[in-house]
């Protein structure tokens, strides 16, 4: 009788002790411990020489007669056909026909190679450690956002060790400026479009832009693609100035999330550089300092940006310039901090990791209080004692397509006579981190409320998500090199 005779149920084809190819390689092994040939084992268990090849080469799935006729050949029982393989060789061959013919392998379209007993074992234990190495990369990719915020974290610390002050990136912005005849004031659409022609590039809007992108630079044709509708979440120059900016800055594709994060933080930069040179808004900063009036809204109506992208533009010249420290936040509605910067000694909600993107900020903070002012066009200005110190800030609230945001910066009170707004009589006491400060309810509802009430709580799908795939994260290439197949 041979295999294909056997009428009784298959094996489980399940990872570990009944894989195929494992009791593939045990059964060889214990054969070879016997000295015995496939035509001699053929011979005894009237199983075909073929058959038995093919389920040492972990080709064919075995029936449990089958098992059991082989075990009593080679004097061993089904136990220790299903044992781990004791021979290093076959533990590797093992490992590596896994890999070979997991997911991600197939996802990378990785070339399978055949398992010889000719493979040397040098070119074996390499295979198997590179496999190793590329899950063990996917795994810290994709098990959680714990990269991306790392990532952040670590880009953070330095941004801080340099006062968030890139001189590399000034200098380049004020050579290209000087190349198109930029003297002083808002940069205007001319000028904009001088500085895009000098690089080469031809400007196209489209109404059919990937969803997942801002704007598309055609690099084989030098085409620039931007939105035609405008939204309140993106300024169109500015968007326009990073998209140059990956040109000039000369980034390649990003390897890892850091890389990405790197290159945003680079061309956000160089863009607000662009639209508020350093020369200009260094002098404006100065003079409003001399005269003790320093104002972000003046900044940003100086040079027509946003009130967040002054706020930025100020923490990149204020530590160098002006000898401040500051920091900065924009915070959603719901208290969730969404961009933070600091290098003045104020104590921000962290995680494990460092990270302070997604934390609640203290409700008692400007940032939070400035959502409950009537006044939305004038500025909210307010002292807050902290554990860490008594901090004065300034903030407004923005409307944008993704929410209401406030946008806060702040200093340390001694840096607050500065400022036009120092002489408020708003004024709050934060002690958070203490969970006791705004993070747990008061005793008097805890009591009333405690065991009664089951909210349904909103489920970012961000925050249980792996991090986007892709070769710019959260872009979808696909529909990247279609838009520009049907553009070019």
């Amino acid at each position: 009788m041979t295999i294909d005779d056997d009428p009784t149920l298959e094996l489980p084809s399940e990872s570990g002790a009944f894989d195929p190819f494992s009791l593939g390689r045990r059964l060889r092994h214990l054969r070879k411990e016997q000295g015995l040939t496939l035509a001699q084992v053929s011979e005894r268990s009237g199983i075909a020489a073929s058959q038995l090849s093919l389920l040492e080469n972990g080709k064919r799935e075995a029936r449990l007669s089958t098992l059991q006729r082989l075990a009593r050949i080679y004097g061993a029982t089904l136990d220790d056909l299903t044992a781990p393989v004791p021979s290093r060789r076959a533990q590797l061959e093992i490992e590596l026909e896994r890999y070979m013919h997991s997911p991600l392998a197939r996802e990378r379209e990785l070339p399978a190679v055949r398992i010889s007993p000719r493979m040397p074992m040098d070119v074996l234990e390499a295979l198997v450690r590179l496999h190793k190495e590329l899950a063990s990369d996917a795994a810290e990719r994709i098990a959680t956002p714990e990269e991306a915020r790392r990532a952040n974290a670590q880009l953070r610390d330095e941004m801080r060790e340099r006062d968030n002050y890139f001189g590399e990136l000034e200098a380049e912005a004020a050579k290209l400026l000087q190349r198109v005849g930029y003297t002083s004031g808002p940069l205007s659409q001319h000028l904009i479009g001088e500085i895009t022609e000098h690089l080469g590039f031809t400007l196209h809007q489209a109404d059919d832009l990937p969803h997942s992108t801002r704007s598309v630079t055609d690099l084989k044709h030098m085409r620039i693609y931007l939105p035609i509708a405008r939204t309140r979440d993106h300024e169109p120059r500015s968007v326009l100035l990073q998209a140059l900016g990956h040109f000039i800055l000369g980034h390649e594709p990003p390897r890892s999330y850091g890389e990405f994060l790197r290159q945003r933080v680079e061309t956000n930069y160089f863009a607000a550089a662009l639209l508020m040179p350093e020369g200009p808004a260094v002098r404006h900063l100065q003079e409003s300092k001399a005269a003790r009036q320093i104002a972000v809204e003046d900044l940003r109506d100086a040079f027509a940006v946003s009130y967040e992208a002054a706020s930025h533009r100020f923490t990149n010249l204020a530590t160098k310039h002006l000898d401040i420290p500051v920091h900065f936040q924009r915070v959603h509605e719901s208290g969730i901090i969404y961009k933070a910067y600091e290098n003045d000694g104020v104590t921000f909600p962290k995680d494990n990791l460092g990270a302070i993107e997604g934390q609640p900020v203290c409700r008692y903070w400007t940032s939070r209080q400035v959502f409950d002012v009537s006044d939305k066009f004038n500025a909210f200005n307010q002292y807050t004692d902290t554990p860490n110190g008594t901090y004065w800030c300034t903030a407004r609230v923005e409307y944008a397509d993704s929410g209401i945001f406030s946008t806060c910066i702040g200093v340390r009170y001694k840096d607050s006579k500065w400022f036009r707004g120092r002489e408020t009589r708003e004024k709050s006491v934060s002690g958070c981190p203490d969970p006791g400060c705004c993070r747990r309810a008061p005793e008097e509802l805890t009591r009333r409320w405690a065991g009664h009430a089951w909210p349904s709580a909103r489920t970012h799908a961000h925050l249980l998500a792996a991090l986007p795939p892709g070769t710019f994260p959260g872009v979808d290439d696909t529909e990247v090199f279609q838009f520009l197949d049907s553009h070019a």
